[in-house]
């Protein structure tokens, strides 16, 4: 029975694995391919014509208003790489102490019956699930540390007027990767929390664990799809159409920072 048990492991968690990184295959695809239907595409494009407008009179109103969004980003990326590292610390020092095994090992002679773990647990497989909580947490610190790194290249390029550049449409479009690397780094923070919480729910076996995957995916489905943003509002005046005309040069410009 517990031979069959544990391999449960061999089945579910790689068929969980697969689910999650095949839909941000999916995703990646229909951002690059389609990226006014996704968030992270629309996001991208508004930031584009936010660089711009900020650039083109980066003194005022607009100076302080560039601070702080980019103060905001900034602390949002701090809180959440010390809450990674936190954790980190957390999960290491669990495994250290061994303080969690007597709960998430099955198999441990008269507490087996009372067990709440279904799939493999003993002492080497409750290292590699630990593990693989310290990896995604350690992931989520690396990559919110480098958006703090392009959010602070962003807050002294953005401040420098298009007027003092000789290629003005270049300087947009560098600033503007380099502030949509800083949240795409964001973005893939956050994915990495997300992914810790079927990691940690593989503790209590790989059943809770492949659940939660596709129940994570039917989610973020609906968080990251949005296909009202490139369809026609029927009006056709001048005005609109110019702007129709600005938000397909985005979308192009977007797909080449990509």
């Amino acid at each position: 029975m517990q031979r069959g048990s544990s391999e449960l492991d061999y089945v579910l968690v790689p068929l969980g694995l697969a689910v999650m990184v095949g839909y941000h295959l999916w995703l990646l695809l229909r951002i690059r391919r389609r990226p006014e239907t996704t968030v992270i595409g629309i996001n991208a494009i508004n930031r584009r014509i936010w660089v711009r407008h900020i650039m083109k009179d980066p003194s005022g109103k607009h100076a302080v208003l560039a601070v702080q969004t980019l103060r905001n980003t900034i602390m949002a990326s701090t809180v959440l790489a010390s809450v990674a590292i936190t954790l980190s610390s957390l999960v290491a020092a669990l495994m250290a102490s061994g303080a969690a095994h007597g709960l998430f090992s099955a198999g441990s002679g008269a507490s087996s019956s009372a067990t709440i773990v279904v799939g493999a647990g003993g002492e080497t497989a409750l290292t590699i699930k630990f593990f693989a909580v310290l990896v995604c947490f350690l992931v989520a610190f690396l990559l919110n540390v480098q958006s703090i790194r392009y959010y602070s290249h962003t807050g002294l390029l953005v401040n420098v007027p298009l007027g003092a550049h000789r290629r003005p449409a270049r300087a947009i479009g560098y600033v503007t990767g380099t502030l949509n690397r800083g949240f795409y780094f964001w973005s893939l923070g956050v994915r990495a929390y997300y992914f810790s919480c079927p990691v940690f729910l593989w503790l209590f076996g790989p059943i809770p664990m492949c659940a939660s995957c596709v129940a994570m995916v039917v989610v973020l489905y609906f968080l990251d799809v949005y296909t009202e943003w490139d369809k026609e509002d029927g009006a056709g005046d001048g005005e609109e159409a110019d702007g129709g005309r600005g938000m397909n040069n985005n979308m192009a410009a977007v797909c080449s920072v990509v």
